[in-house]
């Protein structure tokens, strides 16, 4: 252990040795996820939207830029990028002349269709080293973890 963390309380080394597990883990993850969409060009933000609107159907942009935690700008960027490729769609909101929906086009949905499930079975595979109880209890906290700090900052679910 660094000098740093071992001239740290007992509670707070913990805490900075938790950081340190769930981030290297969170990167090796997130390392085998981004190397199975590039298979298929696709960013992990690519697959973000498209995995989004697969499974939650046409959203307008702002939602599906909260859901997949990409910036206002980023999102225009992507939906560009995979409408370029065929794969979403932009339709116009009845409600809102300035805001659009954002939907799978029917050879996005195709695409998804085949790519997804080898996909959930890469990140499957990737945390296969936890047995389905040691994954439920790892949600839970983590889970737990999340929802503590957003109430702390005062931010929506």
């Amino acid at each position: 252990m660094s000098t740093a963390a071992s001239s740290a309380d007992p509670a707070t080394a913990r805490a900075l040795k938790l950081w340190v597990v769930l981030s290297r883990a969170t990167t090796s993850v997130e390392r085998r996820a981004r190397e199975d969409v590039a298979r298929h060009d696709l960013t992990l933000a690519e697959f973000g939207v498209l995995e989004a609107l697969y499974h939650k159907g046409p959203m307008l942009a702002g939602e599906v830029q909260r859901r997949t935690l990409v910036s206002s700008g980023g999102i225009t960027y992507l939906v560009d990028r995979l409408a370029a490729r065929g794969l979403v769609e932009r339709r116009p909101c009845p409600d809102d002349r300035r805001a659009n929906y954002v939907a799978l086009t029917a050879a996005g949905t195709d695409f998804v269709a085949r790519i997804f499930p080898e996909h959930a079975a890469a990140i499957a595979g990737a945390l296969s080293a936890l047995s389905p109880r040691d994954q439920a209890t790892a949600t839970s906290l983590i889970r737990r973890l999340g929802l503590s700090l957003r109430q702390k900052a005062g931010e929506e679910e």
